[in-house]
């Protein structure tokens, strides 16, 4: 079986169908249009390669059987048919190589689209369609996972292309939450909540939460913070801009902000968590936001503000920044 794309037709329906013999997820297949992909495991029977269709029908069940490839390669194309169990009818299939590296971006290049196409073809096959700006132009939205982002109308390129591979990232863990997920799992999957916290002539800020649930053992909740400079789209370095903040500082800071009941056992949790935390700035100071919390406790991770004022003497007087921080 040679890694590759292909493209063409099941029956009379549109699919694209993705192969890779050293990695089991890369064996999938989407319906032209659809969210969801289906997996795939590959077998051989001399030259012929036989893909079974395996769908979770329900939480806590083993995947089943939903239908099987058989499949002959003629001149570097696939063809043959396919079949669920326990019918007669087949369906023809007919499937052609893609060669995705000659594909024409549907989006603004950008360093993050370019990665998929190579890291994982089918995925950038099925994001690489152009995107929904909202009618004000502060929005984008990737129709397919229904996911969207802030976006700045007058944003340098970089920055726009930085703020595109959020989404894009964001879109590609959303498709492959939506495929994990069993047939009744109803309205769950894979939420995103993404803003703007500051925007001042050099620094743009962000805060990403993220509500998922991909068919485990439980809901998961994840929260980022941005700080970006708004020339080339690239993370600026919290040393950067107050050199004695260590992480080490930032939990002390934290926790002489955080306002747990010395008594609860959020309190305890909170003094014994590793000093990790999602940070983004806002017109109120510094945010942060515990993110090595396991799930049992997550609802312990409180967010606290420090004022820029109390940071200030530590801050970096030399840098770019300064002055947004604290203008004049």
């Amino acid at each position: 079986m040679r890694s590759g794309v292909y493209a063409g037709v099941l029956g009379a329906k549109e699919i694209t169908l993705g192969l890779n013999p050293r990695q089991a997820e890369g064996n999938r297949y989407f319906y032209a249009g659809q969210a969801n992909e289906l997996r795939l495991t590959p077998f051989h029977s001399g030259e012929t390669l036989i893909l079974q269709e395996e769908v979770r029908k329900s939480l806590g069940s083993a995947p089943v059987v939903t239908g099987c490839f058989t499949l002959v390669r003629a001149e570097g194309a696939l063809r043959g048919s396919w079949k669920a169990p326990g019918t007669s009818t087949t369906l023809k299939v007919s499937l052609e190589p893609l060669n995705v590296a000659r594909l024409p971006l549907k989006l603004p290049s950008s360093p993050g689209l370019l990665r998929l196409r190579g890291r994982d073809p089918l995925a950038f096959v099925r994001l690489n369609h152009a995107w929904v700006v909202s009618a004000d132009g502060q929005r984008l939205r990737e129709p397919l996972s229904g996911l969207d982002y802030p976006r700045l109308p007058q944003a340098t390129p970089a920055l726009q292309a930085a703020l595109q591979d959020r989404l894009l990232s964001h879109a590609v863990s959303a498709l492959a939450c939506a495929t994990d997920l069993p047939e009744n799992s109803g309205g769950e999957g894979y939420g995103l909540s993404a803003d703007v916290t500051l925007l001042t002539p050099r620094l743009l800020s962000l805060r990403e939460d993220i509500n998922s649930y991909c068919g485990g053992a439980h809901p998961d909740t994840a929260t980022t913070g941005l700080i970006l400079d708004r020339a080339s789209g690239r993370p600026v370095p919290l040393s950067a801009l107050w050199p004695s903040l260590t992480a080490a500082r930032l939990k002390a800071l934290y926790l002489g902000a955080a306002t747990s009941d010395p008594a609860s056992e959020c309190d305890d949790v909170l003094r014994e968590m590793q000093d990790r935390f999602a940070v983004s700035l806002g017109s109120g100071g510094l945010s942060l936001t515990p993110t090595s919390l396991p799930h049992v406790v997550s609802a312990c991770a409180e967010s606290v503000v420090i004022p820029l004022g109390q940071l200030r003497r530590g801050a970096n007087t030399a840098s770019r920044y300064f002055a947004d921080l604290y203008p004049r």
